[in-house]
């Protein structure tokens, strides 16, 4: 069986400054301005910088067999409560799970720790691309093998030999499949000693609470609660706010005079190059591109939010086009959740590769969905639509390696 590589990391050597001294550096240089929360934060990360210095995986322990997720974790409870001192099990560093409201910098603090951890085998992922790559590596071994009755363990085995430590960005669970991979999945990599750090908005005892196969999500939330402190991050301030913005990314109304600023908009970055019909090719599927223009696509909100597309059609659009134009964002209501919930995922999308936004829409981001089931939620995808209409954000897109620079 395969395990994870147990000799010390010969490239890594131990940085000078963690991610306290760090965070200190920036408030210093006026780049952040002080904040207890975000200093409390900062001080448990250092812990965990500090744990992860020399730090070297023991082989993953014996996987238990297939069973319930909650038959296996009754197995071993009784372990779990004897642990001793000495078993290596023990030695495994806690993860941290970050949570708080939009904008209150667990994104930013995540990263600071993650520039400096002294772990070579090391991997920082926003968790809706994770997921995707998880279902594409799951299909990849059932096909690979027909005869495979469980891709989880094989699965986990490859994540674990290529990262020690994870840093997953936005930690949620929205959808049942997802839910029920994750479970197993996150047991076999704790088997395997990976410590993660994750960011969410939401507390561990809420993921997947009040949809149906909530019960069964349970226990992996007690698996979270196991290996990882949560951290409240919970300032006053949105620290997205208050900056300098560029309104023609965000046009209201959308009426006939935003339309033609965005045809404008699209003239301007799609220059030279003509309109066509582009269709992507991705796991095993296509999707149609009905108005594209060199590194522009433009779309109507209706055929991007209104039909049964997905994280996988998003990422692609994303990936395949820097810049991206929507005409007519309508302000949804409570009937619109399911519309909401495929909005929030494209942003994320967008948010997570750095694409340029345009749009012509009914309201400001904050004032789109204002009641409905999810519109809580919602409230993080308007914190970034603000943030993508700031000139920080464009001026990050037209830099060298910014989206509009990339191959």
């Amino acid at each position: 069986m395969n395990v994870l590589n147990t000799q010390p990391p010969s490239s890594v050597s131990p940085p000078p400054s963690g991610p306290f001294a760090l965070y200190e550096e920036r408030v210093a240089d006026g780049k952040l301005r002080r904040d207890p929360d975000q200093e409390r934060v900062a001080r448990r990360l250092d812990r965990l910088w500090t744990d992860l210095n020399g730090y070297r995986p023991a082989p993953p322990r014996q996987a238990v067999e297939r069973k319930g997720l909650l038959a296996r974790m009754a197995d071993r409870l009784p372990t779990l409560l004897h642990r001793g001192e000495n078993d290596p099990a023990a030695q495994v560093p806690r993860g941290v799970y970050i949570v708080g409201r939009v904008g209150r910098g667990k994104t930013m603090l995540m990263d600071l720790f993650f520039s400096c951890v002294p772990v070579e085998k090391k991997q920082r992922i926003h968790f809706l691309t994770f997921m995707q790559e998880i279902h594409q590596r799951i299909r990849a071994l059932k096909e690979a093998s027909p005869g495979i009755s469980d891709p989880i363990p094989p699965l986990a085995q490859t994540i674990a030999r290529d990262a020690t430590l994870l840093c997953f960005d936005e930690f949620q669970i929205n959808d049942i499949a997802d839910a029920m991979i994750l479970g197993r999945l996150f047991e076999a990599l704790f088997l395997a000693n990976v410590v993660i750090v994750a960011t969410s908005n939401t507390v561990p005892g809420d993921l997947f609470q009040n949809r149906p196969g909530a019960d069964a999500f349970k226990p992996f939330i007690a698996v979270i609660q196991r290996h990882l402190d949560t951290e409240v991050l919970d300032s006053e301030t949105d620290y997205r706010r208050g900056r300098e913005q560029d309104d023609t990314t965000w046009i209201v109304p959308a009426d006939e005079t935003a339309r033609r600023r965005l045809d404008r908009i699209v003239a301007r970055y799609g220059d030279g190059h003509p309109i066509e019909k582009v269709t992507l090719e991705f796991s095993g599927r296509t999707l149609p591109v009905d108005h594209a223009q060199g590194p522009v696509a433009r779309f109507d909100f209706t055929s991007l939010c209104s039909r049964p597309l997905g994280p996988n059609d998003y990422l692609a659009i994303a990936r395949r086009f820097p810049v991206i134009v929507i005409d007519d964002i309508p302000t949804l209501g409570p009937d619109d959740a399911n519309v909401a919930r495929r909005f929030i995922t494209l942003i994320d999308a967008l948010y997570d590769n750095g694409n340029l936004l345009f749009v012509s829409a009914d309201d400001s981001p904050d004032d789109l969905f204002p009641a409905g089931e999810g519109a809580d939620a919602f409230a993080r995808t308007a914190s970034r639509l603000v943030e993508m209409s700031s000139e920080s954000w464009l001026a990050r897109a037209h830099a060298p390696g910014g989206v509009l620079s990339r191959p």
